[in-house]
């Protein structure tokens, strides 16, 4: 047994020192089938003789079993956001404000890392936990996850207990291999190396988490006071000795002409990296001058970071095609000449609508340029008229469906074209599509591809078919194993006890969004009552309009769709309301019936998330200010409705503001 314990060690130590040359340093001293080959041998010794398992063994790697959820936990100190800057005014400003308050300073640039900001502890040398930044004051336990990335090491050589941050992401490499496997299985694939991460360490199963292939950056110390540091620059080099990833681009900088250089540097090789950056972040690099400058409630008052701006790039506009939606609008699409744009290749771009194609004069054959909004959807911006060809076509949107050939018609006061034939092939397919979506009956595994194959084989017909599918149905489909079969089948079973308000949404009533839909369910508790329910009695709901309410009505007097509520019921898809009802829950007498507005980008939450919280404490949420609104919500870059409160004298609150009574609730 000795002679095993003593395998074990070597093995650990071989299997540490390598994952730390190939993940960390990047410069691997042994092919990779030598670390597989070490660790699978590791993992046999460990099965047959469970007492030399370890907390810190290099198989948990691989991950072990599901989580049932993630735990919520307080953060020490809060995980603090920066403040942002734009342009070369905003950070000269910042430097302006820092050199007044300690005079002459030096800065780290750091790269910013578009990932997942993580934060981890470490006691007597153990990673003992791992949490998401979540509101800043409470996080998600998500250490399982965390130990499956090779970069953070799970034993160090120090017995301190502290606590480091830093950002978890995923490389390029690992982002465009998942995304094949995505598409492969008719999954839809990530927009953004940032999401994917996101969604990897959110995985409630660490086996998966561990293919994904994430790697992390350390940025920061939790608390300084036990390291030698007297710099940010130092603290990062400790980081180093003791064994962690840090970001080796970092440079230190005199002045903000050197910021700017520095800046400059990175924008142009940004795509040269292995990973996605989305700006750089600014430190003033003296621990005892950032005390000195100390923190506003939100962001510490001696660090910023750049946002890169949205990318812009020049491409052939080849074609224009069209497609047709769930409610018939039929879009236009550019087909461009494929061109990289901030990370990934685009071939095909937003036109929007016939009006904004002859308002820009984009012709076929143009040069054009276009971004990615929000460094995600890509658009067309304008026509490169200057590089126009003598042959560029101007475009013409057509009179007939292009999929059922029903003609075209344009609903007064609306910019785009509608198909209004109720049987158009296209509208059935992306109905269907939209039901199985993940606000709607999120049906796992149901992707486009296999929607169309079933369509096109007449194997549906419509959305209650769907349940009626067999194995024998779904098995001569493209890339349709019996296990496949098998998880989709049962994901179809289980979609079947959904709360109502679910497959309200998933009919795809026109106007009836995911608020509305779960409004409708709590108050009338079952499909058959709906059915019974007036336009005038609709229209006294709050948050129902005219236009809403006679949508519903309509639809729910279709004889085709009783039949296909009959036809749902007969496979016993759930029909009434499960979700917690408004009226039984006790709420905050400062939030309960207030009328609240959100308005604005929100950094520690999303609009959705916080409104759905706020109806949970008694408040009526809304989208217009009006003189009876109570309080608004104001994020960041609040437009109209902030203007409009001010001007009614309503109660404003910040983001700041809405997080501390958060808490204090929570």
């Amino acid at each position: 047994m000795a002679d095993l314990q003593a395998r074990v060690d070597e093995l650990h130590q071989l299997l540490n020192q390598y994952s730390y040359e190939y993940y960390v340093k990047d410069n691997p001293s042994v092919p990779d089938s030598e670390y597989d080959k070490l660790l699978h041998e590791l993992i046999e010794i460990e099965q047959e003789h469970p007492e030399y398992q370890t907390a810190d063994s290099p198989t948990v790697r691989v991950g072990g079993s599901a989580q049932s959820t993630f735990e919520k936990v307080a953060h020490d100190t809060p995980m603090l956001s920066l403040g942002n800057a734009f342009n070369e005014e905003d950070l000269r400003k910042f430097d302006q404000r820092i050199r007044e308050r300690v005079g002459d300073v030096e800065y780290m640039c750091e790269l910013k890392i578009d990932g997942l900001a993580v934060s981890l502890k470490y006691e007597n040398g153990q990673f003992v936990q791992g949490l998401t930044r979540g509101d800043g004051t409470v996080g998600e336990d998500i250490t399982e996850n965390l130990k499956t990335i090779h970069a953070i090491p799970l034993k160090i050589n120090d017995s301190r207990t502290f606590e480091v941050r830093g950002e978890a992401y995923m490389p390029r490499q690992s982002f465009i291999k998942l995304n094949e496997a995505k598409e492969q299985n008719d999954e839809q694939p990530f927009a953004n190396p940032r999401n994917a991460a996101a969604g990897s360490l959110r995985q409630l199963d660490s086996k998966l988490a561990a293919k994904r292939k994430l790697s992390v950056f350390l940025y920061s110390v939790n608390d300084l006071t036990q390291f030698n540091a007297n710099t940010q620059s130092e603290a990062l080099d400790e980081l180093d000795q003791l064994g962690f990833k840090t970001n080796q681009q970092r440079q230190r900088v005199q002045s903000i002409d050197d910021v700017l250089k520095y800046i400059e540097k990175w924008t142009e090789q940004r795509e040269d990296l292995p990973y996605d950056i989305d700006g750089i972040v600014i430190k003033v690099n003296a621990l005892e001058q950032q005390d000195d400058l100390g923190f506003t409630q939100k962001s510490p008052r001696w660090a910023i970071a750049y946002k890169f701006p949205a990318e812009e790039v020049i491409t052939e506009l080849l074609d224009i095609e069209l497609s047709i939606g769930r409610t018939g609008v039929v879009t236009p699409t550019a087909v461009l000449s494929p061109v990289k744009v901030a990370g990934t290749t685009v071939s095909r771009a937003s036109l929007h609508n016939e009006d904004l194609i002859h308002e820009r004069d984009i012709r076929i054959g143009d040069s054009v340029v276009i971004k990615k909004a929000g460094d995600i959807i890509p658009e067309v911006i304008k026509a490169v008229i200057d590089r126009r060809p003598n042959d560029a076509q101007v475009y013409h949107m057509p009179t007939h469906c292009p999929s059922c050939k029903h003609e075209l018609v344009r609903i007064e006061g609306e910019v785009a074209l509608r198909c209004i034939n109720p049987k158009c092939q296209a509208q059935l397919v992306e109905g269907m599509i939209h039901f199985v979506s993940r606000q709607a009956m999120n049906i796992d595994g149901l992707g486009t591809k296999i929607i169309q194959q079933l369509y096109e084989n007449e194997k549906i017909k419509d959305i209650a078919d769907i349940f009626y599918l067999t194995e024998e149905d779904l098995l001569p489909l493209e890339r349709m194993g019996t296990k496949k079969v098998e998880n989709l089948l049962n994901a179809i079973e289980t979609s079947k006890s959904n709360s109502l308000e679910q497959l309200l949404f998933g009919l795809g009533i026109r106007h009836l969004g995911v608020k509305a839909s779960r409004v409708l369910a709590e108050k009338y508790g079952s499909m058959d009552t709906l059915f019974e329910v007036s336009e005038e009695e609709l229209m006294g709901i709050h948050d129902i309009g005219h236009k809403l309410a006679q949508s519903v009505v309509t639809y729910l007097e279709n004889e085709d769709i009783r039949a296909l509520i009959q036809k749902l019921e007969a496979k016993n898809v759930n029909m009434t309301y499960k979700g917690v009802k408004t009226t039984e829950v006790e709420g905050h007498p400062e939030l309960q019936d207030k009328t609240i507005v959100l308005t604005g980008k929100l950094q520690q939450m999303t609009r959705n998330e916080a409104g759905e919280w706020l109806e949970l404490q008694g408040a009526k949420v809304t989208n217009s200010v009006t003189k009876k609104t109570d309080i608004v919500i104001a994020g960041e870059d609040a437009g109209s409705k902030l203007t409009k409160a001010e001007k009614y004298g309503t109660t404003v609150w910040s983001e700041d503001d809405f997080i501390e009574l958060k808490n204090n609730i929570e």
